[in-house]
């Protein structure tokens, strides 16, 4: 059975975009994202919610392409255009770049390729993550909390119907007072 893993750059006050999807605030240092470039590499399968699809579908696939691209976005950039991903969503009819569609129930798919053998797989979008988290299906929360208070936006966690019991398993200072937290599910 694969672990499933919600993993995202959050700020203080528990929130994974600013008002107007604003992502300005989460800047990662050279040792954060070469940490999220390993991750991307290490992941046998990526789930994405439509949002965060179109975030990233915009910019990665041709970022190494790009003046001034560095050696660690080149790879980056590389390594997601690799990874598998599944894009959950029913508006888009199309997606690249090693993804397959799904406009089905997410919760009945994400069950089914969790009783699969593979890598981990991760999830991102807020609200994809929150349906899984809802369904019992989310292994480990990795939060990569940046030191600042944005008010209000996009929450990491949504409301719950019943309390997720955590142990924390991992703790990682990045520069720039970043904190990554690695908790796993308590079952």
């Amino acid at each position: 059975m694969r672990k499933l893993t919600f993993g995202m750059n959050v700020s203080l006050d528990g929130y994974i975009a600013a008002p107007g999807d604003d992502l300005s605030w989460g800047v990662s240092s050279d040792e954060q994202f070469q940490w999220w470039s390993d991750r991307v590499g290490a992941t046998g399968l990526a789930l994405y919610g439509r949002r965060l699809w179109e975030t990233m579908s915009s910019h990665w696939p041709t970022a190494d392409q790009q003046p001034g691209a560095t050696p660690a976005q080149i790879e980056f950039a590389g390594r997601w255009r690799d990874m598998p991903k599944v894009v959950f969503s029913s508006k888009i009819s199309t997606v690249d770049w090693n993804t397959r569609l799904v406009t089905g129930d997410a919760v009945t798919e994400i069950t089914r390729l969790k009783a699969e053998d593979g890598d981990f797989m991760d999830i991102s979008g807020a609200t994809l993550a929150a349906a899984a988290s809802r369904a019992g299906l989310i292994d480990e929360y990795v939060l990569v909390t940046a030191p600042v208070l944005v008010g209000g936006g996009t929450p990491f966690f949504t409301a719950l119907d019943n309390w997720v019991n955590l142990n924390l398993v991992e703790t990682r200072t990045f520069p720039g007072g970043v904190l990554m937290t690695r908790y796993e599910t308590r079952r």
